[in-house]
């Protein structure tokens, strides 16, 4: 994939992200209105970039195939997408998040939105990688993105958007570094299946923790994760989001992070810092682009 537009490229101002991480409930306006307050109180606070997690309308609707549940898709631009670019253009801040978007009947994906601060969109991105584990049945919804374009011009900078599943892989991170991404915003929606923490403790946790900060590292930008808290599901089943939403810097040191309640976290990202560690680790001047041939193979 070619860097050509990268290069000669003038380094942007530093801004400052904030995430909403949110408890999410059955009303989907309720939801919205409870993202939007967010939205406000995070710009008050000097926001220029808002993130919000995965599927951040609804409940996390993906535990049970029930056909009944593609009501819940819309089109892009739609109602959700109209409603938060009016506000990122009241408040002139970029708003990224995830909606179950309905491109045709029985085409359905799980959507990567970028808004830009004049309210307009800057891009969407349909996630690629598409999960089918117990309580994550989203293979059943989701078609899988046939894109690889997510990172896209905003106001304040190159923004990439992947989506959950998608902050597990390297290629997807490498793939928004090499479309110029300074700031990766990962909506989310993860946490423990019944017994998983008692069994585990916070490995897994961790482990989503780590995998990300070693994308900042290892493609010398920003990460920002922004995950759901509380339970959804059955009483005795369901899953039990973990929330710790958290933003880490270019050498993976995370500079703000969420607990497991309903809260808001933001931090300072300078797009200059990008730059300096490109130079500090030159990763991406290394690369053996030769040699990865094997790497477009399920297996080598």
């Amino acid at each position: 994939m070619s860097m050509g537009g990268e290069q000669g490229r003038k380094v942007m101002s530093a801004f400052n992200v904030g995430l909403v991480q949110m408890r999410c409930v059955a009303n989907p306006t309720q939801n919205l209105a409870k993202a939007i307050e967010g939205i406000r109180e995070l710009a008050k606070d000097g926001a220029n970039v808002v993130g919000l997690q995965e599927l951040f309308l609804t409940e996390y609707f993906c535990q049970q195939e029930d056909p009944g549940l593609f009501e819940l898709a819309e089109s892009i631009p739609g109602p959700t997408s109209d409603a938060l670019g009016a506000v990122a253009r009241e408040l002139g801040v970029v708003v990224v998040t995830s909606v179950f978007e309905r491109r045709a009947a029985g085409v359905y994906y799980n959507t990567g939105v970028v808004i830009d601060a004049d309210g307009s969109i800057a891009g969407t991105y349909q996630k690629m990688h598409i999960p089918h584990t117990p309580l994550y049945r989203e293979k059943y919804f989701f078609a899988p993105g046939e894109s690889s374009r997510c990172a896209f011009q905003t106001r304040f900078g190159k923004i990439a958007v992947l989506v959950c599943w998608d902050q597990w892989f390297p290629e997807a991170a490498r793939m928004a570094a090499l479309q110029g991404a300074e700031l990766i915003i990962y909506p989310t929606a993860i946490g423990f299946r019944e017994g998983e923490r008692m069994r585990m403790g916070d490995a897994k946790a961790e482990a989503w923790q780590t995998v990300q900060r070693g994308h900042a590292i290892a493609n010398g930008c920003y990460i920002a994760a922004v995950n759901r808290v509380g339970h959804e599901g059955s009483p005795n089943g369901g899953i039990t989001f973990w929330g710790r939403s958290f933003i880490a810097d270019p050498f993976g040191r995370v500079l703000a992070q969420a607990g497991e309640a309903q809260e808001r976290i933001s931090a300072a990202v300078d797009p200059g810092d990008v730059e300096r560690q490109r130079q500090f680790l030159p990763f991406l001047r290394d690369r053996r682009i030769d040699l990865y041939a094997p790497l477009a193979q399920r297996l080598c």
